[in-house]
């Protein structure tokens, strides 16, 4: 969403049309990094809700053309062979997102109890949301963190995968027909323990005889009869913008810097100087440009 006041109130197109009675605890944007992200609490789940946007960039395919493939350490205990995608783990690890969502979950149990933890995204914000469940897991246990991704890309090595199932369990990674980004980084089947590797477990969205199934793909993570079953020529951009029937479109490709803090504060200060609404409804407001930081809690 480009407009941050629709998010923060939960008015937008696809908000309450979707899912209603969803409280927003905290919005996260990182105007330089171009992350964004919220944090709220679905009372009808009895759950936490951490959901990070996906890819904004002038177009899906010079995401898909300019993505990085270079692998780095994973600074994780007992796991020294773990390797992950480096853009991925530092758009997680070293931006405002970890340190901010892990801050608004303390302070949604503090409030509510001991929720469960449900962390989504699509594209690019499922990568970060496994970091971020990984994260969150060791922190809560795995069993109070649920992980359900959409078109997420690979993002680590035969190794992390191993360590990512340990300990987050609850996993779903959503592909939907012939969606090119799952396929992403590639996976080399003839170096199985130095290629990409996705976790499992994997559930395949896609038609057969005019129907549409959900395939609950092996615990491999690496299914050859689900989407890997799709010939490469037959990989597709489009069929990464929807999911579940749901248009996953930016409502803006023309740039990364359109998410503005002073939108937000104006709505804020209306609310306080009007006594409308509780101002204490969302924990912290963040918003980062060139090292500018805003805040509310």
């Amino acid at each position: 969403m480009t407009d941050l006041t629709e998010l923060y109130t939960w008015t937008c197109s696809k908000c309450n049309d979707l899912i209603q009675g969803f409280e927003m605890r905290c919005l996260i944007v990182d105007v330089q990094s171009c992350l964004q992200a919220f944090v709220g609490v679905d009372h009808g789940l009895n759950s936490i809700i951490v959901s990070i946007r996906g890819t904004q960039e002038n177009s899906v395919q010079n995401w898909i053309k300019d993505m990085l493939w270079k692998q780095v350490d994973l600074n994780y205990p007992n796991m020294p062979n773990a390797k992950v995608h480096t853009g991925f783990y530092s758009s997680y690890n070293n931006t405002l997102l970890r340190p901010v969502i892990a801050n608004a979950v303390c302070k949604a149990r503090k409030l509510y109890g001991h929720m469960s933890i449900i962390v989504t995204g699509h594209s690019m914000g499922g990568a970060l949301a496994s970091f971020c469940a990984l994260d969150l897991a060791i922190t809560h246990g795995g069993n109070n963190v649920y992980l359900m991704t959409f078109g997420q890309p690979r993002v680590g090595n035969t190794a992390f995968a191993s360590y990512f199932t340990k300990y987050v369990p609850n996993t779903i990674r959503v592909t939907h027909e012939h969606d090119i980004v799952p396929h992403l980084p590639p996976y080399f089947f003839i170096f199985p323990h130095q290629t990409y590797h996705h976790f499992p477990r994997e559930v395949w969205e896609h038609e057969v005889d005019g129907n549409t199934v959900y395939q609950v793909c092996d615990g491999s993570g690496e299914d050859p009869n689900c989407s890997r079953s799709v010939f490469v020529f037959f990989w597709s951009a489009s069929d990464h913008l929807t999911y579940l029937g749901v248009d996953m479109e930016a409502d803006d490709w023309s740039t990364c810097r359109i998410v503005l803090g002073s939108s937000v504060e104006q709505f804020l200060q209306t609310r306080l100087a009007t006594g409308s609404g509780d101002a204490a409804a969302v924990d912290v407001v963040v918003v980062a440009d060139h090292g500018v930081l805003v805040g509310w809690s």
